[in-house]
C-alpha cells in the first residue's frame, strides 16, 4: 500500500467478491484461484483496520462500510476502464475529442453538425459525454466542452456558438384548453429557479399561487417528456421547442417571449493548448450554417 492506497487488484479482488457475493465466482471472472481472491479481500481488511465481509449462514454479505467502500471503488474501477479505452481509441484512431455536452443541445442542436464533421473528417473520433453544471477541465478528461451561460469559462478559449434567444411558454393544446396558464402546474429547470417569475414579470402579469410549487428538472429533456405527458406547463428556449409549435404538439398559452441574455459556448482548457482536432471542431462548429446553407 503506497500512501494508504490499496493495491488495484485487491481492489478488483473486493469489488468482483462484493458484486458477486462469492469468492469462488469472483475468482472466476478475474481468472484467480479462490484462495488468491480470498487473500486479497482479507488482506485489505487487515490493511485498511475495518470489515468489509461477514458471513450470514454460510452466505457472504457486506458489512455497511462494506457497501458504501464497494460502490465508491466500482466507480473508479469504471471510471479507470474508461479512460483506458479512450487512450486507446485515441492510439488506435488517430485523432479524437472528448467532448463534454448538455443533453438536450446535443441532441437537438449537436448531432446532424457532428454527422456532417465526422463525414468530412473520418479519421477524427468525437466522443461525447454529459455534464449539465460547470466544471474544472483539470479535474476531468475533457478536452472541450459545449455549455449554457453568460461568457467563457475562466482560463479558457472558444467561441459563442449562439445566443439562446427567447424562452417561452408551452404546454399541449389538451393543457391549455383546460384552464389558464396562471392554474397550471409550472414544471421548472433546476438550474433556473427563477425563470418563470422573471417571465412573469417581463409580461406585466401576477403570478399565480402555483408558480414556485411546481416539480423541478434536472434536464430539457426530461421537462419535454413531462410536457407530452400533460404535467404541466413549461418554460422553453424557443429554438429547442419551435419544431413542435410548428406542428401543434405545443402551443403557447400566453404569446409572450421573454429574451434572455444567456448564450452556448464551445470552450477548451488555455493551460496545455488544444489538438489540431480539437480546432477543427470549433472551425466546423462556427461555419456549419453558413456551409449548408
Amino acid at each position: 500500500m503506497r500512501h494508504g492506497i490499496p493495491s488495484l487488484g485487491a481492489l478488483q479482488a473486493f469489488e468482483a467478491t462484493a458484486r458477486l457475493g462469492s469468492f469462488s465466482r469472483a475468482a472466476e471472472e478475474l481468472s484467480l484461484t479462490h484462495s488468491a481472491v480470498y487473500r486479497q479481500v482479507s488482506g485489505l481488511e487487515q490493511r485498511l483496520g475495518v470489515q468489509l465481509l461477514t458471513r450470514v449462514r454460510r452466505r457472504l454479505v457486506l458489512t455497511p462500510a462494506g457497501r458504501d467502500y464497494a460502490a465508491r471503488i466500482r466507480h473508479h474501477l469504471e471510471q479507470i476502464g474508461k479512460d483506458t479505452f479512450s487512450l486507446i481509441a485515441r492510439a488506435g484512431v488517430g485523432r479524437s475529442v472528448h467532448l463534454a455536452v448538455l443533453p438536450t443541445l446535443s441532441t437537438v442542436w449537436l448531432m446532424p453538425r457532428l454527422a456532417a464533421f465526422n463525414r468530412r473528417h473520418p479519421d477524427i473520433t468525437v466522443s461525447l459525454s454529459v455534464r449539465t453544471a460547470p466544471f474544472q477541465f483539470g479535474d476531468h478528461p475533457f478536452d472541450a466542452a459545449i455549455y449554457h451561460g453568460r461568457e467563457l469559462w475562466p482560463q479558457t478559449q472558444g467561441i459563442r456558438l449562439f445566443d439562446e434567444g427567447e424562452l417561452v411558454p408551452v404546454c399541449t393544446p389538451r393543457l391549455a384548453a383546460r384552464a389558464p396558464l396562471q392554474e397550471l402546474v409550472h414544471l421548472h429547470m433546476s438550474t433556473r429557479p427563477d425563470s418563470w417569475l422573471d417571465w412573469y414579470r417581463s409580461a406585466g402579469l401576477e403570478p399565480g399561487l402555483r408558480v414556485s410549487a411546481g416539480p423541478r428538472y434536472e434536464l430539457f429533456t426530461l421537462i419535454l417528456a413531462a410536457l407530452q405527458a400533460d404535467m404541466g406547463a413549461a418554460l422553453m428556449p424557443r429554438f429547442l421547442v419551435e419544431d413542435a409549435l410548428a406542428a401543434g404538439e405545443l402551443v403557447m398559452p400566453v404569446r409572450h417571449a421573454m429574451l434572455v441574455s444567456e448564450a452556448y459556448f464551445f470552450s477548451y482548457p488555455t493551460a496545455d493548448g488544444p489538438g489540431e482536432a480539437v480546432l477543427l471542431l470549433e472551425q466546423w462548429l462556427a461555419h456549419y450554417d453558413k456551409e449548408t446553407s
